[in-house]
């Protein structure tokens, strides 16, 4: 009897944790589309991927866009083209809440032309799908270099506020 216990209890322990990595990439395959179809210029697809009610923090201190209508305004003309923006997931920790039907994301996203930056996210599940409702970015500033982005924070607002 105890042998049949243990071993149920390691087969479902296991059973969880495939589960779990399931979840987890799919959650991962939407991001990683989610990056792709922004670098596609694929509108649809990329706002697709937002909740209606989702949130793009972007980096600068007043970039907070709604997805509707803001971001997707934002999003239209960005992509008019047929590109938009490149950032690959080069790391990316995912965490799932007891419910299972939403999760959290941190993430370090990697541009050619950009660098490294931090993307940290909500994804919440709706009508079986996995969608993104909030994504914030942010710069990655080396400790070593706090003291000058200070400075030049400090002079870009004191020039903003001059004129």
């Amino acid at each position: 009897m105890i042998r049949k216990t243990l071993a149920l209890a390691v087969l479902l322990t296991g059973v969880t944790a495939f589960a779990e990595h399931h979840v987890e990439q799919a959650i991962g395959e939407v991001i990683d589309d989610f990056h792709a179809a922004a670098a596609a210029g694929d509108e649809e697809r990329y706002l697709g991927h937002m909740t209606d009610d989702g949130v793009f923090m972007g980096t600068d201190e007043w970039e907070r866009w709604p997805k509707n209508p803001d971001f997707t305004e934002y999003v239209g003309v960005r992509f008019q083209n047929g590109t938009g923006w490149t950032y690959e997931s080069v790391e990316r920790q995912i965490m799932m809440a007891e419910s299972e039907d939403i999760a959290w994301f941190d993430e370090v996203v990697y541009s050619d032309a950009n660098g490294r930056f931090r993307g940290t996210g909500v994804v919440v599940k709706e009508d079986g799908e996995w969608k993104i409702a909030h994504y914030a970015m942010s710069f990655l500033i080396f400790n070593e270099n706090w003291q000058e982005v200070i400075e030049l924070t400090k002079k870009t607002a004191a020039d903003k506020a001059a004129n």
